[in-house]
């Protein structure tokens, strides 16, 4: 059907605004791929010493993950589309994240969009891992272990969960392995400055 095609592809192009660019060019602010980590993401242009841009492109980011799987729960129904569509138009924005066409296919890691995802999956498994990032985040001020940690739990949660809260079904359970393991292979290097002890944390300078 060309309905599920349809949806996926436009996921992927929301998916593929890379906001901390678009925000940083907005408001005058330093292309964030030119300083710090280089990431096109809201930790990377906190570097920049604008906390209001890192909070717009942080907010952006997610709603772009948030935005096409809601509007496939809004509107899919009447064209045959369900859960997996749904997963997929989910998978589909967080890609578009990490390898955006308007931007050469250079993009962020995808956390924010990740959690975007997860909030319209389901509300309730989206603020716990959330909350899972924060406090990996205060604790240990790394965003990179905070993110590792929340990209483990996703799944660990649902299951823990049992799906009796989560009501998450076997499509989106299957995305939210897919982005785990894509933002943990994204983080890399970040896990090698972990071990080294290298790594930048929170609110670092530029």
């Amino acid at each position: 059907m060309l309905e599920p095609l349809l949806a996926t592809l436009t996921a992927y192009l929301i998916g593929s605004l890379s906001f901390a660019v678009i925000v940083s060019r907005a408001m005058g602010l330093s292309d964030p791929r030119t300083y710090g980590s280089g990431n096109p993401g809201a930790t990377n242009v906190l570097r920049s010493g604008s906390k209001a841009a890192a909070v717009v492109t942080l907010l952006l980011d997610a709603f772009k993950g948030w935005l096409p799987v809601m509007l496939v729960q809004w509107f899919g129904a009447a064209y045959g589309l369900g859960d997996g569509a749904q997963a997929l138009a989910g998978l589909a924005a967080f890609a578009g994240h990490l390898w955006p066409v308007f931007f050469r296919f250079a993009g962020g890691k995808g956390v924010a969009t990740a959690a975007g995802v997860l909030l319209a999956f389901n509300p309730w498994l989206g603020a716990v891992v959330l909350a899972t990032w924060l406090i990996v985040a205060v604790l240990s001020r790394y965003s990179s272990l905070a993110a590792i940690a929340a990209a483990v739990c996703a799944p660990t949660w649902y299951l823990l969960g049992d799906g009796a809260l989560w009501q998450a079904s076997g499509h989106k359970t299957l995305a939210m392995v897919a982005m785990g393991l894509l933002l943990i292979w994204r983080h890399r290097q970040n896990i090698q400055r972990l071990i080294a002890g290298t790594e930048s944390k929170l609110g670092a300078a530029k």
